[in-house]
């Protein structure tokens, strides 16, 4: 049985729909990939499938159970299985508050252990992450765009979850940090023995990371599959036009850039 499954995801504005019919399972271990362009769906799916926003319709199981059936006190406890590492490092961070409380709110929410116990914890989560906890009493404002978001995962790691919905974790960070937060989520994945679902428009990441993947254009899933597969042979005309559009390291390659059109 799948750790994740949506199932006919629907999620209607006043004058759009955002989320169009989704359906796709996310295997126990798995880093499966959710990919398009902005505006196409993607991070509204993975805000939905955690309540973060209300979906109009549909199901999003979770080891079997449907998480949009719960009540407020049972979502509660199930969001010590399910969180978010959001994309943007400077506006996730409350900047009123020290790293070390940053870390340590979701146990003081959700009532885990006394300030002695906590306090470890956050320790240990700071150097899970690869950050020093003699910086716990620092504001947001004196760490770089990669170590904020080092402070972002070990929060969202703090309840010890199972599943993880990485929504675009890397896009804001330069290159060189970019891959140092890739090899971590990777590293914390094996070790924790982790579920990740990867929102992002950059197929290159995708390629590295992901086992299979779903490409959405305008709230749609228009192709799933192994991403190896995907890559190699792309059936729908928007996969191939994002394809098209990654950027080759050889100067002598030249690719044919392929415009998809929507109307």
């Amino acid at each position: 049985m799948p750790l994740v499954e949506v199932e006919r995801l629907v999620k209607r504005y006043a004058n759009t729909i955002a989320v169009d019919d989704v359906s796709f399972a996310i295997d126990e271990g798995e880093t499966f990939g959710l990919v398009g362009e902005s505006g196409s769906g993607k991070t509204t799916t993975g805000r939905c499938m955690l309540r973060l926003v209300a979906p109009t319709s549909g199901a999003v199981r979770f080891r079997g159970e449907n998480l949009l059936a719960f009540s407020a006190s049972r979502m509660r406890r199930a969001r010590r299985e399910m969180q978010i590492l959001f994309q943007d490092p400077y506006a996730s961070l409350n900047p009123r508050m020290r790293a070390g409380q940053i870390v340590e709110e979701p146990l003081v929410i959700h009532g885990m252990g006394a300030r002695p116990m906590r306090r470890a914890r956050v320790e240990e989560l700071f150097q899970l992450v690869g950050l020093d906890p003699a910086h716990l009493e620092r504001y947001p404002r004196e760490f770089s765009g990669g170590q904020r978001q080092r402070i972002g995962l070990a929060r969202a790691l703090a309840l010890n979850p199972s599943f993880l919905v990485l929504d675009e974790p890397v896009s804001a960070l330069d290159m060189s940090i970019q891959a140092q937060i890739v090899s971590l989520l990777r590293d914390l994945q094996r070790r924790l023995k982790l579920t990740y679902l990867f929102i992002t428009h950059d197929l290159r990441l995708v390629a590295q990371v992901c086992s299979r993947v779903a490409v959405m254009s305008r709230g749609k899933i228009v192709e799933l599959g192994a991403t190896e597969s995907i890559f190699a042979a792309p059936q729908h005309p928007y996969t191939k036009a994002l394809l098209s559009a990654i950027p080759t390291l050889d100067p002598d390659v030249k690719r044919e850039r392929i415009v998809f059109d929507r109307f």
